[in-house]
């Protein structure tokens, strides 16, 4: 039997309701977020994320900050918006989504008097939630064409509905194909280190009772090698103008060893994950992590004391390992920066 995803985020007028996502999958567990600073820190805490999910949620952090600014005029209330848009900003530096959807709430920031302006933040913030939720529904209504009846799909890390506040990406395209009627199964790498793979995509993948296989990172090139994967397909967290990706860590290897292998590697995003402003991924900024992370599994040490850790959390696949970029405006194909251009200018 299938049971629905739980809604990831959720707006209540007065606060915002969050599926924490790092008590997956042992506990269903929600949290209500009543200031931007509760949401700043689900964001950095990763209790939401998602390059489209944090847009959203930041958008709605904007929402709620405003309602507790206490400006005497209009200029003075702009300028605490400004700061307190400055906190949910800092929190990532990778997803684009989050200084997308900060800049469209600062441009709609406008109204005769404060209680307007407050009024339409939530307004903008609702619209950004509900363009997402569209965008990743019809991108995997397109992406879904992209898989035959008996293919079996490798992902890596989580772009479903949870990552999305939506339908999801790479996850979407794969419940659009089993809903018209395509036989599919799903090979998820656990995704090393904070396992978004195996808490989260193996989650949702049975609550849409799709077939799935859960395997280590290391194991991918494997199954390719076998011939056992039909094709890949990840989500991004942005996307440079010439269709450079940036990922989870371990998105690049995978797309060598499917280029290796000759095996279709798709990405998955909402144009809203397109940066123009960046002409390649060497520009687009890599978040560093916790070396605890690295250093330990649920709280429990497996390294030695004083190890020396590297933990970006994202990489760059340069464009050219990519066969296609599925969006909810149409699947893009080489060349990229004409392609986007096109779509997300």
């Amino acid at each position: 039997m299938v049971q629905m995803v739980p809604k990831a985020i959720e707006w209540l007028e007065d606060k915002l309701r969050i599926l924490d996502q790092s008590k997956l999958p042992h506990e269903e567990s929600f949290i209500d977020l009543i200031g931007y600073q509760d949401v700043a820190f689900a964001i950095k805490e990763m209790k939401v994320r998602g390059a489209p999910a944090i847009g959203i949620a930041a958008a709605y952090g904007i929402a709620l900050g405003a309602q507790g600014i206490r400006g005497e005029n209009k200029d003075e209330f702009l300028s605490q918006l400004d700061q307190l848009m400055q906190t949910l900003v800092s929190t990532r530096p990778t997803a684009v989504n989050l200084f997308r959807a900060t800049s469209r709430m600062r441009k709609a920031a406008t109204g005769d008097n404060i209680p307007e302006i407050r009024a339409t933040l939530i307004s903008e913030a609702k619209q950004i939630h509900q363009e997402e939720i569209e965008a990743t529904r019809r991108l995997s209504q397109l992406g879904a064409e992209l898989i035959k009846d008996g293919f079996t799909i490798l992902t890596h890390c989580n772009a479903g509905a949870l990552a999305t506040g939506g339908y999801g990406t790479a996850l979407g395209i794969m419940t659009a194909a089993k809903e018209q009627g395509k036989r599919i199964s799903v090979f998820a790498n656990e995704t090393r280190p904070l396992l978004q793979g195996a808490r989260l995509t193996v989650w949702e993948l049975q609550h849409e009772a799709i077939p799935v296989t859960l395997i280590t990172d290391s194991m991918a090139g494997c199954f390719m090698n076998q011939g056992k994967i039909d094709l890949v397909i990840v989500g991004a967290d942005r996307i440079a103008a010439n269709g450079d990706v940036a990922n989870k860590i371990g998105t690049y290897t995978l797309a060598v060893l499917a280029k290796e292998n000759s095996i279709p590697f798709y990405v998955a995003a909402p144009t809203s994950t397109i940066d123009l402003s960046l002409p390649s991924g060497a520009e687009i900024p890599i978040e560093q992590r916790d070396p605890e992370e690295i250093t330990h599994i649920q709280g429990i040490r497996i390294a030695p004391e004083g190890t020396n850790v590297a933990n970006p959390a994202f990489d760059i696949t340069p464009h050219t390992y990519i066969s296609a970029i599925i969006t909810e405006k149409g699947i893009i194909r080489e060349p990229y920066l004409e392609g986007l251009t096109k779509i997300a200018a």
